[in-house]
């Protein structure tokens, strides 16, 4: 029952990038929040405009 396999151990982070995940999420969030503040800015020149 000593069949050659080959098990790769999880620890070993090999293919893994050298990210900094918490720069990743801020830099989402506050992607999120500029887009969102420049479409809450547009959308209150757009009323202004209208009425």
């Amino acid at each position: 029952m000593d069949a050659n396999v080959h098990v790769v151990d999880p620890r070993e982070h090999v293919n893994e990038e050298p990210r900094n995940d918490f720069f990743d999420l801020m830099l989402g969030f506050g992607g999120m929040f500029v887009l969102m503040l420049v479409i809450f800015f547009a959308m209150v020149i757009v009323k202004f405009i209208i009425s």
